[in-house]
């Protein structure tokens, strides 16, 4: 197939620069910033009641953003499977979109009085942004020549850090105009986020192709059990594709650390290190920068020398990260930290979701494929998140740290098989 035109490819690449500021200003910076501050043992001594019994503020949040995941994973087959019957892929991502953004909009009410409001908010942005991510990700094989496929992967990225940096600092900015307001500032930022997602996924919307429905499927009865049984018909295919079968073993376990490490960094620099706000989200503004030339350096480098190796890299270095975190003690170290995170960050997302399209079998089934895709990613996530915060109730979020070294060595091992059979495979050629 032929790459799509210069207009659909950056009207695809523009729902990053739309939905990225969820990433960074509601996960990453703002929200948990202010989070902490909302729930600090000033506001609650005893900490936050969850279902009877009292949690450490950052392990409900641990939890609810956890829940947030395993529901998208009970969702995806489900809506991929009904939007392959009515060809309206595109509808299903407009809604989660939709969900998403209203939600980081509702938090702009989340105060001391209201945790439970910010919390749901957090947890149903969460289910609208990965869940618009699966028809978002699927476009990325309809829409892009397999030697296009890094080169575009990577420019989606990449345009969702320019985007979510530029919001970042809008909302650094009120927080620096607008001292002693109560969270105001952050308050503002949360509204404002809701408005750039669904304003700037206009484009994407109005660009991107209609995919008609699925023929091969009209006679089907259940389309909701339908989505469990594509799962299980691209589960079949998986096992028979030894690359794609143990590339997924080791992204399974990759994703674990990378996404865990993503959502709980600033709570780290917080809690651990007595970080003030204004020099966090800073360091985090540096790292999206860095980010940004990271995701296209590890693309240039995978035509050099192939995806496997250098994400093979990659896994070694966040594995340095969590070593080097478990034992940092001062602001330079985390910034030097961070500077490394924010280089490996993107380029190991874009490279994961490039090289699974390469190692795909020819298809047109592309959403049952990607939902696959995405239901191994939140499953992982579901259980790094989880796993972080149980550790962290138990004993401290340092000791937390360790668990993501063992979820990184697992997939530097399965990436050492998958590369090892790629070059048995090219040597039999």
């Amino acid at each position: 197939m032929q790459t799509a035109s210069k207009k659909v490819v950056n009207g695809w690449a523009m729902y990053d620069w739309a939905n990225s500021v969820y990433n960074l200003v509601i996960t990453t910076t703002f929200f948990p910033a202010y989070y902490a501050a909302v729930t600090s043992t000033k506001n609650f001594p005893d900490g936050i009641k969850f279902f009877g019994r009292r949690f450490v503020n950052t392990e409900v949040k641990d939890y609810v953003m956890s829940f947030s995941f395993l529901l998208v994973v009970l969702l995806i087959p489900i809506l991929s499977s009904i939007s392959d019957y009515k060809g309206n892929k595109k509808n299903y991502m407009r809604f989660f979109c939709y969900v998403g953004a209203l939600s980081c909009s509702m938090m702009f009410f989340f105060d001391k009085d209201h945790v439970w409001l910010g919390l749901v908010s957090l947890m149903f942005a969460g289910i609208g942004f990965y869940g618009s991510l699966v028809f978002y990700n699927s476009y990325l094989p309809e829409i892009a020549a397999e030697e296009d496929m890094d080169r575009i992967s990577a420019k989606g990225f990449a345009m969702g850090y320019i985007g979510s940096v530029i919001l970042q600092m809008i909302g650094f900015a009120l927080v620096m105009l607008m001292p002693d307001n109560e969270g105001l500032a952050l308050k503002i930022t949360f509204l404002m986020v809701g408005l750039w997602w669904i304003g700037f996924a206009q484009i994407p919307f109005n660009r991107l192709p209609d995919n008609a429905p699925k023929a091969e499927r009209k006679q089907k009865k259940h389309p909701i059990i339908g989505g469990f049984h594509e799962l299980q018909k691209v589960w079949k295919q998986v096992r028979q594709m030894p690359l794609l079968r143990n590339f997924l073993a080791s992204f399974f376990f990759y994703s674990m650390g990378v996404q865990t490490v993503m959502l709980v960094a600033t709570d780290f620099g917080i809690k651990e290190l007595k970080l003030p706000n204004t020099k966090l989200i800073i360091t985090l503004v540096i790292i999206q920068l860095v980010a940004i030339g990271g995701a296209f350096l590890m693309s240039k480098l995978s035509s050099i020398f192939g995806n496997l190796r250098v994400i093979i890299i990659t896994v070694l270095l966040w594995i340095g990260v969590c070593i080097a975190g478990y034992f940092i003690t001062t602001e330079f170290h985390f910034y030097i930290l961070a500077a490394t995170v924010g280089l490996v960050m993107g380029g190991i997302q874009a490279l994961s979701r490039s090289t699974y399209s390469k190692f795909m079998p020819p298809t047109k089934d592309t959403a049952s494929f990607f939902s696959f895709y995405d239901v191994t990613e939140k499953l992982a996530i579901v259980i790094g998140l989880f796993s972080f915060g149980f550790i962290e109730g138990q004993f401290n979020m340092r000791t937390s740290i360790l668990i993501l070294i063992v979820f990184f060595a697992l997939g530097f091992i399965f990436l050492l098989v998958t590369s090892a059979k790629q070059m048995k495979l090219a040597a039999s050629k």
